[in-house]
C-alpha cells in the first residue's frame, strides 16, 4: 500500500509501514504515556512505556493515546471530517492559513528547539503548511476523532497523528513545544502552558460574530456569541500573555456544495436536520457571497 502527503513540500510517496515507523521515531521523544507520564518506545506495531502500558498504532498510521477517562468520547463524525476535508481543500480559508503560517514563522525566529502541536487538528490542514514553513520541525496532530486522525496521519511527512482528549490532558512532554495551534478548536490553557517551552507561543484562531453571518441568518445556524473573544482571553490570560491580535475578514464565493460542506463540518451539524438544510440551501443564490471573519491571536507563555 502506498500513500502521499497533503503538505505542499512535494514529498514522494512512501510505503505506509516505513512512513509510520519513521514518523513515530521522530515524534515519540515529544510524547508521554497518558496513564503514567513515562517515556514511550516503539515495540512492533504498538507503543509501550516502562510500566507496560501499551497503545496500538492503527493500520492507518495514527497512534491512539486516548486516556481511559475519555471512553465514549468520539469527536467529529466521519461525515463531519469528510465535509471539512472537502471545504478546506477548496482553499476558501486560504487567508487564514497564511495568517497562521506567518504567525508561526515569527514565533520561531529565536526558538531553535521544540515541536509544533496542533490541538484539535482535524485533518491536519493547518499543521501541514506550518511544517512546510518551518523546515526540520516535527509536528503533532492531536485529535480525539479517529476519522480525523486517519487523514491527519497522511497530512505531512514530519507530522504524527495522535489520538487524545484535550480536556483529560495532553500526552506531550512538558516544555517540549515551540508552537501550539488551536484553530477553531477547544483548548486546555493549563495543559498548553505545561507543554510549551520558555518563550513558546500559542496561536488561536476563533470566529467573530460576523463569521458566516449570511448563512447563520438564512439557514438558522448556531450564532457566535459576541463576548467569545473576551471569554477566550480570560481563560488563557493566567497562563499565556497576548502578544498580537489580528482581525481577518474577507468574502468567499460559495457554491451550494460548499455551503453544504461548511455547515456539515461545524457545530451546527449537530443541530440541523440534513434534509431540511438541503432544501434551504437549494433556495439560496449560487454562487453566494459569504463572510469569513476570524481573529488570529498569538500568546506568549507566561514564566512560572
Amino acid at each position: 500500500m502506498w500513500t502521499g502527503y497533503g503538505g505542499s513540500s512535494g514529498w514522494p510517496p512512501v510505503p505506509v509501514d516505513r512512513m509510520v515507523s519513521s514518523v513515530l521515531d521522530d515524534v515519540l521523544p515529544y510524547l508521554t504515556c497518558p496513564t503514567c507520564a513515562s517515556d514511550l518506545s516503539l515495540a512492533g506495531s504498538a507503543v509501550r512505556c516502562p510500566r507496560a502500558h501499551t497503545f496500538d498504532v492503527a493500520k492507518q498510521g495514527y497512534l491512539n493515546l486516548v486516556s481511559a477517562k475519555s471512553a465514549g468520547i468520539s469527536g467529529d463524525t466521519p461525515a463531519m471530517v469528510e465535509a471539512r476535508a472537502r471545504f478546506q481543500s477548496a482553499g476558501h480559508f486560504a487567508p487564514v492559513v497564511g495568517a497562521v503560517v506567518t504567525a508561526a514563522q515569527r514565533a520561531t525566529v529565536d526558538r531553535p528547539a521544540g515541536c509544533v502541536v496542533d490541538i484539535g487538528a482535524g485533518v491536519g490542514h493547518y499543521l501541514a503548511p506550518v511544517l512546510d514553513a518551518l523546515p526540520g520541525r516535527v509536528g503533532l496532530a492531536l485529535d480525539v476523532s479517529k476519522a480525523a486522525l486517519r487523514r491527519a496521519a497522511r497530512a505531512h511527512v514530519r507530522a504524527g497523528a495522535i489520538g487524545c482528549d484535550t480536556w483529560h490532558g495532553l500526552p506531550v512532554r512538558s516544555g517540549s513545544v515551540a508552537v501550539a495551534l488551536s484553530i477553531f478548536a477547544p483548548r486546555n490553557p493549563a495543559e498548553v502552558h505545561r507543554v510549551l517551552g520558555p518563550g513558546g507561543v500559542l496561536i488561536v484562531v476563533s470566529p467573530t460574530a460576523r463569521h458566516l453571518v449570511e448563512l447563520v441568518w438564512k439557514l438558522s445556524l448556531l450564532k457566535v456569541e459576541p463576548e467569545k473573544r473576551d471569554k477566550i482571553e480570560a481563560a488563557i490570560a493566567p497562563y499565556c500573555q497576548l502578544s498580537s491580535e489580528d482581525d481577518w475578514e474577507f468574502t468567499m464565493s460559495l457554491s451550494h456544495k460548499d455551503i453544504d460542506a461548511v455547515v456539515a463540518m461545524g457545530p451546527s451539524a449537530w443541530h440541523t436536520n440534513p434534509a431540511v438544510l438541503r432544501e434551504r440551501v437549494r433556495e439560496l443564490e449560487e454562487p453566494m457571497p459569504v463572510t469569513a471573519s476570524v481573529v488570529v491571536s498569538t500568546y506568549r507563555r507566561r514564566p512560572e
